[in-house]
């Protein structure tokens, strides 16, 4: 499985790449959301089945790189999990009424994570173990 990490700080995606490799995973990284598009363009068919994404971002924030995933049709089958430090509530709402399907508030912990992509069903069976 693919995932691809989206966020403008280089030791965060370095921190959920070690996490997403360990469970299985090959990452894919991008330092905001316009990066992130341009990666799944390349990408082609083999779209990632997860996507975390940072909502502070310069170029493309994650909330607008989230609602531009969900106008494509050959991404829409994408679990979107926002990792972010936005913690209040109505930010929570905006993203999972703009299609994203998890919140993770940053900092948090390794388990926290795959508690999470357990939720979305995409912690692999050897990981869930």
């Amino acid at each position: 499985m693919r995932a691809l990490v989206i966020d403008d700080s280089r030791t965060m995606r370095s921190l959920l790449s070690r996490q997403l490799v360990a469970l299985g995973y090959e990452t894919l990284q991008a330092g905001n959301g316009q990066e992130a598009l341009e990666v799944m363009d390349q990408a082609g068919a083999d779209v990632p089945v997860l996507a975390t994404v940072d909502w502070n971002m310069p170029v493309m924030d994650g909330l607008t790189f989230v609602q531009r995933v969900r106008t494509r049709q050959e991404w829409r089958s994408m679990s979107l999990m926002m990792v972010t430090t936005e913690a209040e509530y109505d930010q929570i709402v905006r993203a999972l009424a703009a299609g994203a399907h998890e919140y993770l508030i940053k900092p948090f912990t390794p388990e926290a994570f795959s508690d999470k992509l357990q939720l979305l069903g995409l912690l692999p069976e050897r990981a869930a173990q």
